[in-house]
């Protein structure tokens, strides 16, 4: 395949041919040419197809956008950032936003352009944007003007990030004043399918930032197995969700899936349950997406769902349990999408749809994909036995120069860090994590990171992070914290400990628990002991 990248950083930096997984394209639908660029499959072509006029995009206060008003967008903005900015394929563009019509018209304007998207999540702090900036060795960013102070702040210390411009900014200096001066045409670069076109970061258990790299060829993968196969999408489909698109559930759920059959998304930057209802009535949603806490919260509100247009439901991001799978139904009358994905993988790659759900399992490994679950010796257990579930498929695990590769790959298959058993029907059933990630509300919280934040503070000597169950949010952060001497213990404490991480990292990371100890379990050689922790919880 002929690599369009001039910067060739990507291609330079993808794991050795042998650390990365066997791939596998055994469905007709993904045999792809050697030129692909996703831009131009999603959104070009239904345009060259005479579909433009369909509504693409909508967003509070009625904005609408149709295809081709997305396509006049992105191609403005690739024109920006090739003619003002000289970016050059394969350069990488930091994009930092909420969920909004501007993110994804960058989104697609970098695409076209032939540069490498790394999305973030809008509420990183300058501390958390830092490594992301440096590890990618991003040159570009394109920034919602609300969220220019941590960008500024990060970018002070990192000079490869020269060019940067804000976006829903109505000043002269914005992105909107230079597509202004810009054509509404764009010649898309003729990108190899092998070509990376977005890096999608996940922390790992260490907090140190993984970038996980994916191809034009994967992002039409991910298009072409779950939703096709699972979620069976219509044209007339109208999805809406919670997941930002900086996550990659969020970017195939409420921009990939949709734009693959012309269905059209809403994008909310406010996507809490409590308006979900209002926008699901304003906007005539069909499809949802949004992780199993919120459908416990929406539950309440299930009499009004029945009248509105809602007929399918799809939760990932963490497991799903039964008990809610059931309060969603009972409800709603929507038997609930459940699947499993992960950042490495792009998307879901084990799934049922409704016809097929069973409560407490996540489902069977989707068209395109197989699964099995793995002993220690690295060979597939009996059914009913907890293992390590190992994938392959279209799509797999190549992280950017790291040497966490080896870990997560081995022998040709994708290792999620997940413990599963599959039963005799070929039913996966997720038991919980294999480290010591900690899943909250669907986000992944790296417990060294939490860490981290809280030995900044000046009364803390020592804290150790876990996750303890919840039954609204699956886990909850809870911390152990030895205080330095004198230092007070009450609910005064906790809260001031809780707002210092707050300003830290993430707000989502803080510790909802937190236990003030004397000393930390520890092995003879100073090691900590988590097990004890989770243990007394």
């Amino acid at each position: 395949m002929a690599s369009a990248h001039v910067d060739t950083f990507a291609r330079d930096n993808l794991p050795p041919p042998a650390l990365q997984p066997e791939f596998l394209f055994t469905l007709p639908e993904l045999q792809f040419p050697a030129q692909l660029n996703c831009a131009t499959e999603l959104l070009d072509a239904r345009v060259a197809a005479g579909e433009g006029g369909r509504t693409c995009i909508t967003a509070p206060g009625g904005l609408r956008w149709t295809y081709a008003d997305l396509q006049a967008q992105a191609n403005r903005i690739a024109n920006v950032l090739v003619n003002d900015l000289g970016l050059v394929p394969g350069n990488r563009v930091l994009l930092s936003a909420p969920n909004n019509p501007m993110l994804a018209a960058a989104w697609f304007g970098v695409i076209k352009a032939g540069g490498i998207a790394v999305a973030t999540m809008p509420l990183l702090r300058a501390k958390e944007l830092k490594p992301v900036i440096d590890k990618a060795r991003i040159t570009h960013a394109l920034c919602d003007l609300r969220l220019a102070d941590e960008l500024k702040a990060a970018a002070a210390a990192l000079p490869m990030l020269r060019h940067i411009r804000y976006f829903n900014d109505a000043g002269p200096d914005g992105l909107e004043a230079a597509m202004a001066r810009q054509p509404a045409t764009f010649n898309n670069v003729d990108t190899a399918a092998d070509d990376t076109c977005i890096l999608a970061f996940t922390s790992g258990t260490t907090g140190v930032p993984k970038a996980t790299m994916h191809f034009h060829r994967d992002v039409m993968a991910a298009c072409a197995c779950w939703p096709r196969h699972v979620l069976r999408p219509r044209a007339d489909d109208v999805f809406i969700g919670s997941p930002p698109l900086a996550f990659t559930f969020g970017l195939g759920g409420l921009l990939l899936f949709p734009m693959a059959v012309g269905a059209s998304t809403v994008l909310l930057e406010k996507a809490s349950p409590e308006n979900f209802l209002e926008a699901i009535r304003e906007h005539g949603a069909t499809v949802l997406f949004t992780a199993p806490t919120s459908y416990r919260v929406l539950a309440a509100q299930g009499a009004a769902l029945r009248g509105t247009t809602l007929r399918q439901c799809v939760s990932a991001g963490e497991a799903l349990p039964a008990a809610t799978r059931a309060l969603w139904r009972e409800a709603t009358g929507i038997e609930l999408i459940d699947g499993i994905g992960a950042t490495e993988l792009l998307h879901i790659f084990i799934s049922a749809d409704e016809a097929h759900a069973r409560p407490g399992a996540t489902g069977k490994a989707i068209p395109g994909y197989v699964a099995c679950v793995l002993g220690e010796d690295g060979q597939p257990v009996p059914a009913g036995t907890v293992g390590r579930l190992a994938v392959k498929g279209p799509t797999g695990c190549r992280y950017l120069g790291d040497e966490r590769q080896k870990s997560y790959v081995q022998d040709g298959w994708n290792l999620t860090g997940d413990a599963y058993l599959m039963d005799a029907d070929g039913y996966f059933h997720y038991q919980s994590r294999t480290d010591d990630m900690i899943i909250s509300a669907g986000y992944n919280i790296a417990g060294p990171e939490v860490e981290g934040a809280l030995l900044a503070h000046p009364q803390v000597a020592e804290c150790a992070v876990i996750g303890v169950p919840d039954a609204e949010r699956g886990q909850i952060v809870k911390a152990f914290v030895v205080l330095r001497p004198d230092s007070p213990s009450g609910p005064e404490q906790v809260k001031a400990l809780q707002d210092f991480v707050k300003q830290s990292i993430a707000p989502y990371k803080y510790p909802r628990a937190i236990e003030f100890v004397a000393d930390l379990p520890r092995t003879g050689t100073g090691k900590l002991q988590r097990f004890r922790l989770r243990d007394q919880g």
